[in-house]
């Protein structure tokens, strides 16, 4: 049964013609990378109207290479915070930020290792290629593949964010995230890559994150209430309905941005239920459990990439999550 929430209730008034412009609470939502098809329910929640049904006047601003959104969050800048997965949480906590993840917009995290037809075509091939692993990746991720599936430190080289290296050498793996680099390459290499999702793997964090201050939570829950659902309802829309009004948004935000490449991504989150699966079949679009995350900072301690004996508890909440909102929006 889906509850009755602060947002279905302010909804109605809305829709009755009781709520007006001025009654809008402005909050600003921060993400960390330019705007594309993996932030599409946001924008699809602003060109919708849903943030609005529920009291908020939500922008949006764009993360990138020169951009750090999360700390525009911590100096109180900004509300909202697009995280990436929960290790950017730990972290927070160790650090004593009371930063605290509020929703889990990916149930998978998106990262990918490529491989050429033929020559790795199971998760366990892959290590006997020399991969192109980054330096964030090397210190996190990649510490797990090592010591869950017996990756070695050798076989390692610096990846720059080019293909070229991975097109030229069938013997070369390649990191990415999902519908970034196998179009790249599908594009410029003329084939299409192996592709192997980590989170099929047992690489099980949740990612793309909803993140604000502990003291939003406390002095406006009904802010982070309505932004959460609002998120929610516009995933599900974004994936599900009508979403062109939302990528019209994204491709002004964004002008190296195609709707190609957004047909692709979106695509991709629904092929690999990105967004929409495990947890989030039963809980919603949004959902994180105790079990998922505790599993996780279990498999980080013993890969060595965080410290045992962290509160990992207070890095999020599920206040505002698992109550299966919008579980009647995905199609039957």
């Amino acid at each position: 049964m889906l509850r009755t929430s602060t947002f279905a209730l302010i909804a109605g008034l809305a829709a009755a013609g009781t709520a007006s412009a001025q009654d809008l609470t402005p909050v600003t939502f921060g993400t960390n990378w330019l705007a594309q098809a993996e932030h599409g329910g946001f924008y699809q929640s602003v060109a919708d109207g849903t943030y609005a049904e529920c009291g908020l006047d939500v922008t949006i601003v764009s993360g990138g290479p020169q951009v750090n959104n999360r700390a525009l969050l911590m100096a109180d800048r900004i509300q909202f915070h697009m995280g990436g997965d929960l290790l950017q949480a730990f972290n927070a906590v160790a650090e004593g930020v009371p930063v605290v993840a509020v929703a889990a917009t990916f149930q998978k995290h998106p990262q990918v290792i490529l491989a050429h037809p033929g020559v790795a075509d199971t998760w366990e091939e892959l290590r006997d290629l020399t991969l192109l692993i980054g330096d964030n990746g090397f210190t996190s991720y990649y510490q797990w593949m090592i010591a869950a599936h017996g990756f070695t430190v050798e076989q390692r080289q610096p990846y720059t964010f080019n293909p070229a290296p991975f097109l030229a050498d069938t013997q070369l793996g390649m990191q990415g995230f999902l519908s970034s680099e196998p179009y790249l390459v599908e594009r410029e290499g003329g084939f299409t890559p192996n592709v192997f999702l980590i989170a099929d793997a047992g690489y099980a964090t949740y990612a793309t994150t909803i993140e604000t201050m502990a003291s939003t939570i406390e002095n406006s829950p009904e802010v982070v209430e309505c932004f959460v659902e609002g998120s929610i309802l516009g995933w599900y829309n974004y994936l599900y309905g009508d979403n062109a009004a939302a990528n019209e948004m994204i491709l002004a935000a964004n002008p190296d941005m195609t709707q190609d490449k957004i047909n692709y991504a979106i695509g991709k989150m629904i092929e690999y239920g990105i967004v929409d699966s495990g947890d989030a079949l039963t809980l919603g679009i949004g959902a994180m459990t105790d079990e998922t995350i505790g599993g996780f900072y279990e498999a980080m301690v013993e890969a060595g990439v965080v410290e045992a004996g962290l509160d990992w508890q207070s890095a999020y909440t599920t206040q505002f999550v698992n109550q299966g909102l919008g579980l009647e929006l995905r199609p039957q």
